[in-house]
């Protein structure tokens, strides 16, 4: 696939529904090239085009990235991993996935807070983990407020088969960000992949 290709659906990962114009844009391209290319990943079955509604006037074509679309970003292995949450569950039931989610839990926050140690303020703390979120698949971004909190903003979640099958990694993960972000911090997780979001994203907030 063309390097073009790839650049539309990373778009449409990143930033959700799109039309032909603002993709084209986005890529120093007109609409009607834009377009051209979504077609051709529609018949891959990669996007999907649907009206909406823009403001007033007739509702607009805009496209979005289908399941198989979702699929060609990467998932560290779900059939692998769902496997052995499976077996840990049947070998040591529910209080042996927790122990082994409390493991991954403190690895991180061990790896995280070496890395964040030397962030002077929450600003750079938060820059940094959402480096440190990326490097590990989850597209993460950082973004600030004008009422001076932040976002972790993160396109793709790697572990969701995990996350799916037992949703305590989600409930470790939020504790896990207030944990290392520093006291007089409240973290809120504003969209969830799992319960219909196009992403995970959290507002991060000083007290």
């Amino acid at each position: 696939m063309s390097v073009r290709a790839d650049d539309l659906l990373y778009l449409l990962k990143t930033r959700g529904p799109q039309n032909a114009q603002t993709l084209g844009a986005a890529l120093g391209m007109t609409g009607m090239g834009a377009r051209q290319h979504l077609k051709k990943l529609e018949e891959e079955g990669l996007v999907a085009s649907f009206e909406r509604r823009e403001g007033v006037g007739r509702p607009k074509q805009a496209w979005q990235l289908t399941d198989k679309g979702h699929g060609r970003f990467p998932d560290r292995h779900s059939d692998l991993t769902l496997d052995l949450l499976s077996s840990v569950r049947e070998l040591y039931g529910e209080e042996g996935l927790g122990r082994l989610i409390d493991k991954r839990e403190r690895s991180a926050k061990e790896s995280y807070g070496a890395a964040l140690a030397t962030c002077a303020t929450l600003e750079a703390r938060v820059e940094k983990l959402a480096v440190l979120r990326a490097e590990e698949g989850y597209m993460a971004r950082a973004e600030k407020a004008p009422d001076g909190s932040f976002l972790l903003i993160e396109d793709h979640c790697p572990i969701c088969a995990a996350a799916s099958f037992c949703q305590g990694f989600c409930r470790a993960e939020l504790h896990l960000f207030e944990e290392v972000l520093g006291e007089g911090v409240t973290v809120a997780r504003t969209d969830y992949l799992l319960e219909g979001g196009r992403r995970c994203a959290y507002r991060i907030m000083p007290d």
